[in-house]
C-alpha cells in the first residue's frame, strides 16, 4: 500500500502502542514492520488468530509467552560445535522453557474454535530433558553445580578436603612457636597457592618458596616447605575441575547444536504467536470488537473511537459508506471533527487488515481495500520547493493515476490553498473522476458549490458534522444527507473578533453564498431540534413501557394471589363437605341399626330424635338454626364494622374487616395473607346468625367425627410482606402442632434477607419451636428455614 498514506493515517503509531503489549524483541520487530494485507482470506485469518488469543488470554487464563533473549548468535556457534558458556546456556534454557510453557498452555485448552493458534503451536519444539539438565547443572552465569557429574563432585570433594588439610597445617604454623616470625597471624594466597606473611628479617628461619614481597619490603609471602606438595596437589585438582567443567559445558553445547535449527524456528514461531497475543491485549485494553470484513467496498463504523485520542475524551462517531453511495462529502464547522473522522475511517480499514480489532461497537463492517490513498493536512515541502497547494495537488494527481475500483481515497479540503473558484471547480472534476473509476472515498470541504454538486450527482452523498448553534461548539457527530454550514464568522465571534470587522465580512459575502449558508444553517437547526424532540419522545415512550410492564406485573401477582385464595377456599370447602358427609353417614348407619329392631322403646325414639337433630347439624354446620351460613348483603358504612366477615368482589375472596373509614367510604380488609384498603361498595357483608347458646351449655366434638386431612410440610411466603409472612407462619406452626409434625419447612427466598431475618427473630421466641436452621445444599440453602417443633 501507499507508504505515505500509511504514515498520514498514523498506522505506525497504533502499531507502536500495540508493540508495548509484547515482551520479545522479535515480536516488537514484527509489529513495527507489519504491513496491511489486501487479501481478504489472509485478513480473516489474522483476525481469527487475534480472536483466538483473546479467548486464550481472557477466557481460559492461558499464560503469555515468557521472555527470552535473541540467541541466534549462540545457536550458530553451537551448530558449529563451539562450547557455550554458563551464561549462554542459561539463555538457551530460557528459550526452551518459554517454548515448553507456550506449547503446553495452548494445547491444554479444549476448544474446537481455537485451531489456528494450535496449528502454529504444533511447530514449537522443546526438550524437557535438556531444559532440566541445564537447570540442574548450571546454577548461575559463571558456576556449575557440584552435582553436574559424579567426577566433578569427586574432584570438588577432594579439593575441599585438601583445602582443609592445608589450612590446618598452616594454622599450626601461625599459632605455634614460629608465630613470632610472622607479620600477621593470617593465611593468605598468592597465585592460587597458600602462603604466610613472614617478617623480612626472619625469612631465613622459614623454609619454603617465596612467592611475593610487600611494597615496603617488610613482608615476604612464603609457601612453607611442608605444604608445597599439598599445594601442588591442589593445583592439579583445580586443573581437573576446569577440564571436567569444560567437558560438561561441551556436552550440553553439542546437544544445543544438534537442535539449533529447531530452536531458531521456535524463536520465530513464539514471536509470531506473541504478536497476536499483543494484538489481543491491545484489543482488550481499548474495548475493541471483531469487525466484519468484506471486499465489496462497504464500510459501516458503529460508534467508532479514534485509537490515538485519549479514550476518556474521544467522542464516538458512526459512519456508513459504500452502500447507496460510493463517496461521502463531509462539510461543517472547523474543529468539528471532519479530519479525525476521515482519518479514523482509513485507519480502521488498515487496522483490520493487520489483524487488529477495532475500538467500536458490535456490528462494525470494514472493507479490505487493494490500496488506500490519503491526503491530510499541510504538506508544504521546503526541500522540494513545493507550496501547500503544490504539494497537495501533487498527491491528488498521484491518486488520480493510481486509484482503482478497489481503492479508498481520503482527501481533506480538496481544492484548498488556491483561488476558491478554481479550487471548487477542480474539486468537482477530481471527485467526478474518482466516481467514474468506481473507487470509494471521503472528501471534506467548505466549498458551497461542491455541496450543491453532491446533490446533483449520483454516487456521492452530503454529510455534516453537527454544530450547536446556541453554544457555537461542535458536537463531534456526523449526519448523513445534509451539508453543514462552515460557521466561520460565528466561530470568530465566539473567539472575540471585533463586531465591526465581522459585520464588514458579512457585507462582502455573495447573496447566493449567504442564502445557501442560511438555508443550510436553518435546516441544521431544525434537524437538531427535531432530534431533541425525538429523543424526548423515545425517552417518554421507554418510561411508559416500563410503567406498563410494572402494571402488568402487579396484575399478574394479584391474579396469582387470587388463584391461591380460590384454591384454598375450594380445598376448605371440600374438607367441610367430606367432614359433614362422614358425620351424616355415621348418623344414617346408627338410624338403620336402630330401626332394625322389631319394637322401638321410648328411649329408642328419643335416640332417633337426637340422631335426626345431629343430621340437621351436619347439614347446616352447627344445627342450631334452619338458615345456611353464608348469606350476603351489600356492605354500607352503617352496617359494617371491624371484625365483620366480608366477600371482596374485586379479589373474589372472603376476608375480615380490620377498620372502617365512614367519611371516605373505605375499609381496610384482610383476605388471606393480603391486607388492602378498598371501597365499601366493593364489599359484601357475610351474615352468619347463630342461635344463642343456652347458659351453661357445652358442646363437644369428637376428633373422630372429622375426616382427617393431609398435613402440609412446608409454607411458601414469597411475595409477602414481613407482617403478612409472620401471621402465616404462626398459623402454619399451629396446624403443624395439631398434626403432630416434628419438622416443617418455611420458604422465604433469598432477596435482600430482610424477610429471612425477621422470621429468624420471630422463631427464637416461639413457644412451639424447639430449633431452626437454614436449608442445606439440595434443601433450598439460604432461601428456606427448616423448623423443628417441640
Amino acid at each position: 500500500m501507499d507508504a505515505k498514506s500509511l504514515n498520514r493515517l498514523e498506522l505506525n503509531k497504533v502499531l507502536s502502542v500495540c508493540s508495548e503489549y509484547a515482551c520479545l524483541e522479535g515480536t516488537k520487530a514484527i509489529l513495527s514492520e507489519l504491513s496491511p494485507s489486501a487479501d481478504i482470506a489472509a485478513v480473516r485469518e489474522k483476525l481469527s488468530r487475534t480472536g483466538e488469543c483473546v479467548k486464550l488470554l481472557f477466557r481460559y487464563g492461558v499464560s503469555s509467552i515468557e521472555y527470552f533473549q535473541d540467541i541466534s548468535e549462540f545457536l550458530t556457534r553451537a551448530s558449529k560445535r563451539s562450547t557455550l558458556s554458563c551464561a549462554e546456556l542459561r539463555l538457551v534454557n530460557a528459550l526452551l522453557r518459554s517454548a515448553r510453557i507456550a506449547y503446553t498452555s495452548i494445547n491444554s485448552v479444549e476448544d474446537e474454535e481455537i485451531s489456528l493458534i494450535k496449528k502454529d503451536s504444533a511447530r514449537i519444539y522443546y526438550d524437557r530433558n535438556l531444559e532440566d539438565d541445564i537447570t540442574e547443572k548450571i546454577i548461575s552465569d559463571d558456576e556449575v553445580s557440584d552435582h553436574a557429574s559424579d567426577a566433578l563432585y569427586s574432584i570438588r570433594s577432594k579439593i575441599k578436603s585438601l583445602n582443609e588439610r592445608i589450612r590446618s597445617k598452616l594454622s599450626e604454623y601461625v599459632s605455634g612457636d614460629t608465630a613470632r616470625y610472622l607479620q600477621d597471624g593470617i593465611v593468605t594466597m598468592r597465585g592460587d597457592r597458600y602462603v604466610i606473611p613472614v617478617k623480612a628479617e626472619y625469612r631465613s628461619r622459614v623454609k619454603g618458596l617465596v612467592h611475593d614481597r610487600s611494597q615496603t619490603g617488610a613482608t615476604f609471602f612464603i609457601e612453607p616447605e611442608y605444604v608445597l606438595e599439598l599445594n601442588n596437589e591442589l593445583v592439579a585438582l583445580q586443573i581437573d575441575e576446569k577440564e571436567e567443567i569444560e567437558r560438561i559445558l561441551k556436552a550440553l553445547s553439542l546437544r544445543v547444536g544438534d537442535m539449533a535449527e529447531r530452536l531458531a524456528t521456535d524463536m520465530e514461531v513464539l514471536a509470531e504467536i506473541e504478536s497476536y497475543y499483543a494484538r489481543a491485549r491491545y484489543s482488550y485494553a481499548y474495548k475493541c470488537v471483531l469487525p466484519r470484513v468484506n471486499k465489496r467496498g462497504y464500510i459501516n463504523i458503529i460508534r467508532g473511537r479514534h485509537p490515538l485520542i485519549d479514550q476518556k475524551k474521544v467522542v464516538p462517531v458512526s459512519l456508513e459508506l459504500g452502500g447507496d453511495y460510493k463517496f461521502l462529502l463531509i462539510s461543517g464547522a472547523n474543529t468539528g471533527g471532519k479530519t479525525v473522522t476521515l482519518k479514523m475511517c482509513g485507519l480502521f480499514c488498515l487496522m483490520a487488515a493487520c489483524g487488529i480489532f477495532l475500538p467500536a461497537s458490535e456490528g462494525t463492517d470494514v472493507c479490505v481495500f487493494d490500496d488506500i490513498f490519503c491526503d491530510v493536512g499541510d504538506s508544504q515541502s521546503i526541500e522540494e520547493s513545493l507550496s501547500t497547494f503544490s504539494s497537495h495537488i501533487t498527491t491528488v494527481i498521484d491518486m488520480c493515476k493510481r486509484a482503482t475500483a478497489g481503492s479508498l481515497v481520503l482527501i481533506d479540503e480538496l481544492g484548498g490553498g488556491t483561488n476558491p473558484d478554481e479550487g471548487q471547480a477542480l474539486a468537482k472534476a477530481v471527485v467526478e473522476h474518482f466516481l467514474n473509476v468506481g473507487c470509494r472515498g471521503i472528501v471534506t470541504t467548505h466549498f458551497t458549490p461542491l455541496k450543491e454538486f453532491a446533490y446533483t450527482v449520483d454516487g456521492i452523498e452530503n454529510a455534516s458534522m453537527e454544530f450547536d448553534a446556541s453554544t457555537l461548539k461542535p458536537l463531534y457527530s456526523i449526519k448523513i444527507g445534509l451539508p453543514g454550514a462552515s460557521n466561520a464568522l460565528a466561530i470568530c465571534r465566539r473567539f472575540g473578533m471585533d463586531k465591526n470587522i465581522l459585520d464588514r465580512a458579512v457585507s462582502y459575502l455573495s447573496e447566493g453564498g449567504k442564502a445557501f449558508e442560511n438555508i443550510v444553517r436553518r435546516a441544521e437547526d431544525s434537524r437538531v431540534e427535531a432530534q431533541k424532540k425525538l429523543e424526548e419522545v423515545n425517552l417518554l415512550e421507554s418510561q411508559l413501557k416500563e410503567k406498563l410492564a410494572e402494571v402488568n406485573r402487579r396484575i399478574d401477582e394479584l391474579n396469582k394471589q387470587r388463584e391461591r385464595l380460590t384454591a384454598g377456599a375450594r380445598a376448605e370447602s371440600r374438607r367441610i363437605i367430606n367432614e359433614r358427609t362422614a358425620q351424616a353417614e355415621e348418623i344414617v348407619d346408627e338410624l338403620e341399626e336402630l330401626f332394625k329392631k322389631e319394637e322401638l322403646s321410648q328411649s329408642d325414639l328419643i335416640k332417633a330424635r337426637t340422631l335426626k337433630n345431629k343430621l340437621k347439624n351436619a347439614a347446616y354446620g352447627d344445627g342450631e338454626g334452619e338458615e345456611p351460613l353464608n348469606r350476603f348483603e351489600q356492605a354500607t358504612a352503617a352496617n359494617l364494622k371491624a371484625g365483620d366477615g366480608i366477600y371482596f368482589t374485586r379479589l373474589q375472596a372472603t376476608g375480615q374487616v380490620l377498620s372502617v373509614n365512614a367519611k371516605k367510604g373505605e375499609a381496610e380488609v384482610l383476605c388471606g395473607s393480603i391486607k388492602t384498603r378498598c371501597k365499601i361498595s366493593e364489599l359484601q357483608k357475610i351474615n352468619a346468625p347463630a342461635a344463642p347458646k343456652k347458659k351453661g351449655e357445652v358442646r363437644v366434638k369428637k376428633s373422630g367425627d372429622i375426616a382427617p386431612s393431609k398435613p402440609q410440610l412446608e409454607i411458601n411466603l414469597l411475595g409477602m410482606t414481613v407482617e403478612e409472612a409472620l401471621y402465616e407462619v404462626d398459623n402454619f406452626i399451629d396446624r403443624a402442632v395439631l398434626s403432630n409434625l416434628e419438622e416443617i419447612k418455611v420458604i422465604h427466598g433469598v432477596g435482600t434477607g430482610r424477610l429471612r431475618e425477621a422470621i429468624a427473630r420471630h422463631l427464637k421466641g416461639h413457644k412451639n419451636v424447639k430449633s431452626f436452621r437454614l436449608g442445606k445444599y439440595g434443601e433450598g440453602e439460604t432461601g428456606v428455614t427448616i423448623v423443628t417443633l417441640k
